[in-house]
């Protein structure tokens, strides 16, 4: 399994994972649900009008962690922004739950993709995993 796509399981195993922005020197951490392997990308969505997607427009520096099985995930990326209309209909094709909220060029969803990602696997009891995406 390439290394985007094991990034990608984990966070998909875990349910859910946790995403760290930036307002100034304010760090942000919220829940995030989505993850999408799309062109060899790992993309994960929201709503433009949050302010999560403010805060990685602004300052696209993120770091994201989830934890299963007694091991924790860590990924730090930049989170660049697709208005693309193919990777809207990527994400929420995925997750179609979503498509209460949003729909392809709705003028709000939002997906990013990770860039120069960086992510380490690690537990109590094994030596860290490390890999680049």
């Amino acid at each position: 399994m390439n290394d985007v796509r094991t990034a990608c399981q984990f966070l998909s195993d875990a349910k859910m994972y946790y995403l760290a922005t930036a307002e100034g020197d304010q760090p942000h951490v919220r829940i995030f649900g989505t993850q999408v392997v799309y062109k060899g990308r790992l993309y994960i969505q929201t709503g433009l009008r949050k302010n999560v997607a403010k805060q990685m427009l602004a300052n696209p520096k993120i770091e994201i962690c989830a934890f299963r099985d007694g091991k924790w995930i860590r990924i730090t990326a930049e989170a660049v922004y697709d208005p693309s209309s193919d990777a809207q209909k990527a994400v929420l094709e995925s997750f179609p739950e979503l498509k209460e909220m949003y729909a392809v060029d709705d003028g709000n969803t939002a997906v990013f993709y990770l860039k120069n990602a960086k992510a380490v696997i690690s537990s109590f009891t094994n030596k860290p995993e490390e890999f680049e995406f």
